[in-house]
């Protein structure tokens, strides 16, 4: 039952996105490089955030420099989507970002050298993602498979709650 309520909760906020994007006309216009040919609204992945979010919130805050990271990444990328950022700009926001995650996960703990090269290649990752962002499908396929290999990783390793790979909620097992 609370996978339905999930589920529809995060379905409106979708909609009431598109509705909201088509009323304010952010669009993303086909040109030469494009891989759409019709008038795509832009700003979607924010439901992602939001859902995020929803977790944050029902699981009682927990993790929450993660979700500060998020919220700088998912504050750039969308400010991006509406009008187009500096790209340094949207680097050091991204930077600031990881290392707020990376706070959260205790990698500030391990050897400087680590932890800078670290932050380097996951702010070079995030942004090849958000590059690829454009290409309908393939950044959910890929995304996908990140997720189940995080998921795998986890389940030998323990890094984060499996709860959140699985947007499961323990308060609500029973059902």
């Amino acid at each position: 039952m609370i996978y339905l309520l999930q589920f529809i909760l995060i379905l409106a906020t979708q909609l009431t996105y598109f509705r909201i994007a088509n009323r304010l006309n952010i669009i993303d216009k086909p040109n030469q490089r494009s891989s759409h040919t019709k008038v795509t609204l832009r700003g979607g992945g924010i439901v992602f955030y939001f859902s995020v979010l929803f977790y944050f919130l029902l699981q009682g805050f927990q993790y929450p420099w993660f979700l500060l990271g998020l919220t700088l990444i998912a504050g750039i990328s969308f400010a991006d989507d509406i009008k187009p950022q500096s790209s340094k700009l949207r680097l050091l926001i991204h930077f600031i970002a990881m290392a707020f995650m990376f706070y959260q996960l205790g990698l500030f703990e391990l050897p400087w050298y680590f932890t800078l090269i670290a932050l380097i290649v996951s702010t070079g990752i995030l942004n090849a993602y958000n590059f690829m962002d454009g290409i309908n499908g393939l950044t959910g396929g890929y995304s996908l498979v990140i997720v189940g290999a995080l998921w795998y990783i986890n389940a030998s390793s323990i890094f984060y709650r499996q709860q959140l790979a699985l947007c499961t909620d323990d308060r609500f097992a029973h059902l």
